[in-house]
């Protein structure tokens, strides 16, 4: 009798453990197709923009290339000026534009933007000199500030194993946009140049304006807005888990921006510590989208093939891109790789110095492209991570952009003269700071970790495990750093 029990008792727990197996596992599968229908819903609309914004904003050295600079008799020193010029409108508006996203709503402010940045392309096939070229490639800059918060964006929906493989998906529309912007200058200045009395630059800036002026309303119309919010494409339980998936990436849903919290960001050592990681990678990634068409054409490459060799750069920047964010959502160890990409975009950057054969040269660019545009996506999302609450993270998204892009300024001067001996010079010790920088995030984390895991029973940390992630940031015992 007693053994019969005990088989009851027995048969009635793996029972049990099976029906706990079989729900986890059906979470489970319910989670993926969750984070399957926003791979394919959220991710494809936020790159549609990504990309166009890129393309937007790399269209003036394609266009210099197709005759602009010799039909409107401009120098070299205007093309710095006016690619620099871009930068400033971009700025201005860089930190509003990430407070305010949440509030208006992303598809409102993203929409908008588009529509603003395609009428000024469009009105740039009518410029007649460089002051008119000033006033409306900062207009474009202004307008494509307000869809820089794509990556505070993607934090909303993904947690932190997730992001950087999103992000980088993102981001890897620089490297696209290069390439199409190639491409389309190649097939432009065969097909169109003269059709319609407009030059090959002329229909540059028109097809370039007009895609991003009618995807305005595909994004207004589709692009969820946040989980908490979200109305079409997902159910009810989808939404929850949605919602669930945010909170472990601590967002809390508040869009409320707390003003003495904007500025306290810079009194913390990893705002200073990505500051310097982003000054290297933004100078070297920026210098490399303005001049690798005269790059390529110093090389030896006539105007038409320097159009198609810019597609063979911006693919191993591509491949770079995809391969490093894998790789660090699969490891979780971002900082280690940000100095390994920045070692080979040192090494690449020491052989365009020294090598005399152009074909090394241009293996040499390939490599520094793969190596410096991986920094950017990298820094961003281990940004993203490591500032929790909406203002602590919207406010260090928009400082950090601002003042690396500030730096990034200055490249178009650097690179004001081929062979370019100062700016490659000057993008090498940059993208050694870097490296050398991810480094000493990378410690300092440890570090703080350690700090707050000593910290853990203490009076302090009870006191502020009472305050909010959206009060206190990553000052809250509870959470701690990626490195």
């Amino acid at each position: 009798m007693g053994n019969s029990m005990e088989l009851q008792e027995h048969v009635k727990m793996l029972d049990e453990n099976s029906l706990a197996d079989s729900t986890q596992e059906f979470d489970r599968q319910k989670e993926r197709r969750v984070r399957w229908k926003t791979d394919l819903i959220v991710l494809p609309l936020l790159v549609s923009i990504h990309l166009l914004a890129q393309m937007g904003r790399s269209d003036l050295p394609n266009a210099k290339l197709a005759g602009m600079w010799h039909d409107l008799k401009l120098t070299d020193s205007d093309y710095s000026m006016i690619s620099s010029i871009f930068l400033v409108g971009y700025l201005i508006c860089q930190l509003p534009a990430m407070l305010i996203m949440r509030k208006v709503g992303p598809p409102v402010e993203f929409a908008c933007a588009m529509l603003a940045w395609g009428v000024v392309t469009i009105c740039t096939m009518k410029a007649t000199g460089k002051v008119q070229l000033m006033i409306l490639r900062a207009l474009v800059g202004v307008s494509e500030a307000f869809i820089q918060g794509a990556v505070l964006y993607l934090s909303f929906w993904y947690p932190y194993n997730e992001l950087a493989t999103r992000g980088a998906i993102l981001y890897s529309t620089v490297a696209l946009a290069g390439s199409f912007n190639g491409l389309l200058g190649y097939l432009i200045e065969r097909t169109l140049g003269g059709v319609n009395g407009w030059t090959s630059w002329q229909w540059i800036f028109f097809i370039e304006g007009c895609i991003p002026l009618l995807w305005a309303f595909v994004i207004f119309f589709l692009l969820p807005s946040t989980p908490e919010t979200v109305k079409w494409f997902f159910k009810q339980d989808e939404k929850e888990i949605i919602i669930r998936r945010s909170r472990a990436a601590h967002n809390t849903g508040e869009s409320k921006i707390i003003p003495r919290l904007i500025l306290k960001v810079v009194t913390q050592p990893q705002f200073w510590g990505v500051f310097l990681i982003d000054c290297g990678s933004h100078f070297c990634a920026t210098s490399l989208s303005n001049f690798i068409p005269s790059i390529m054409q110093g090389l030896g490459f006539d105007r038409i093939q320097t159009q198609l060799m810019t597609v063979i750069v911006y693919g191993s920047a591509f491949v770079g891109i995809i391969t490093a964010a894998v790789i660090a959502d699969k490891i979780q160890k971002r900082g280690v790789l940000i100095c390994i990409c920045a070692s080979f975009a040192a090494t690449g950057y020491i052989v365009l110095l020294f090598a005399p054969n152009n074909t090394v040269r241009l293996a040499a660019t390939c490599v520094v492209a793969a190596g410096v545009y991986p920094i950017n996506v990298l820094s961003m999302v281990w940004m993203a991570t490591n500032n929790v609450g909406y203002t602590f993270r919207a406010s260090t998204a928009g400082l950090i952009n601002i003042v690396s892009q500030l730096v990034a300024i200055t490249s178009n001067f650097a690179f004001d003269e081929a062979p370019y001996r100062m700016g490659l010079t000057i993008s090498l010790a940059l993208i050694c700071m870097s490296g050398v920088s991810a480094g000493g995030q990378w410690a300092y984390f440890k570090f703080m970790n350690k700090k707050k895991l000593q910290q853990q029973h203490s009076a302090h940390a009870a006191r502020t495990r009472l305050m909010s992630i959206d009060e206190i940031g990553n000052a809250h015992p509870d959470f701690f750093y990626s490195y």
